[in-house]
């Protein structure tokens, strides 16, 4: 499972805060392997400042379904 990553660094009189999320390459491998189908589709969605990925999954048997992926942290939604 992908973990989110976050630093916060104090600089003069504010804080930086510096996220590392999964990017749609990321998650297209996460969920690939995941549910040992095909991504025929990938797209990104946003919500104000948060993102999701939206996957259009192909497995062998021909069976086709959407996985969301929060682009922030990896997670399966």
């Amino acid at each position: 499972e992908a973990h989110a990553l976050m630093a916060a660094e104090r600089t003069g009189g504010g804080v930086t805060v510096a996220t590392a999320g999964v990017s749609m390459d990321q998650a297209v491998k996460m969920a690939e392997q995941r549910y040992k189908a095909r991504v025929v589709r990938a797209e990104s969605q946003r919500n104000g400042v948060h993102t999701v990925y939206i996957l259009k999954m192909l497995n062998e048997a021909g069976r086709v379904w959407t996985v969301r992926v929060d682009a922030s942290n990896g997670a399966i939604l």
